[in-house]
């Protein structure tokens, strides 16, 4: 009895609590952003591979990114909801319910089960090298706490993760003929060639290599606040690319 008493009481103090935690903001659509290492790395900038090894060649999540539809962002939006690689401690208005000494009012979301899927499919290329943790706390500090009305952070990570899964970008231009060969395709057929598959219209992100030319880096798709369904984006960033673009290998 004092069990359910004690159960009753937390779920009534959670509900008072929540005005105080949703702190983040709406959104209208994400961003699903993957990188082909092989244009970070090749920049005037270079790269460092992570302390787990070289990734495989193919596309890694840059982040999952809440936006407008007029084009700006939210961003940082709880400064209080640190990224934990191991497990995220969030006291529940713990200022209004310290008087009751026998409950700790701390939630544990636990990220562990989904370190090695993140350290394959999620790779950080910065330098100095890392392993990883450094990259997805600025992920999750910049944009995912942006999405904490709809997603935790275990659910924040497990979501990109699944729609990677989703979307096989490499499979989609390597079926078109489009290989990371070092060799220039046109950008119209690298669109087409992903909308094909994904059946939804592409952004493409590009940079330049060390001599100059223009690369496939990122690939951005939209998706809705769920987290879970590819949509036609209802707004491009800003930028372009050329008509033709190297695809280098890695």
């Amino acid at each position: 009895m004092k069990a359910n008493s004690a159960v009753t009481l937390i779920k009534i103090l959670a509900l008072l609590c929540l005005p105080v935690l949703c702190v983040s903001q709406e959104f209208d659509f994400f961003y699903f952003v993957q990188q082909w290492p092989g244009s970070y790395c090749d920049t005037k900038q270079s790269c460092c591979y992570p302390t787990t090894g070289k990734p495989a060649a193919d596309f890694g999540i840059h982040g999952l990114w809440p936006n407008y539809q007029d084009g700006k962002y939210p961003q940082n939006c709880d400064s209080k909801n640190p990224f934990n690689p191991d497990k995220k401690r969030s006291k529940l208005c713990i200022e209004q319910v310290d008087f009751i000494d026998s409950l700790s009012f701390v939630w544990q979301v636990k990220i562990t089960d989904l370190r090695s899927s993140m350290q394959k499919n999620w790779p950080t290329l910065a330098c100095p090298s890392g392993n990883g943790v450094g990259f997805w706390t600025h992920e999750w500090e910049k944009h995912g706490t942006c999405s904490e009305s709809v997603l935790d952070q275990h659910g924040y990570f497990q979501a990109a993760l699944g729609l990677q899964k989703q979307v096989n970008l490499l499979q989609a231009l390597t079926s078109a003929g489009i290989n990371p060969d070092g060799r220039s395709y046109s950008l119209s057929n690298i669109k087409s060639a992903i909308q094909e598959t994904v059946g939804f219209t592409p952004w493409i992100e590009c940079n330049t290599d060390t001599s100059g030319n223009s690369q496939l880096y990122q690939i951005y798709l939209c998706v809705d606040t769920t987290g879970k369904n590819l949509i036609e984006c209802p707004v491009f960033p800003r930028g372009k690319c050329g008509s033709e673009i190297e695809f280098p290998s890695f």
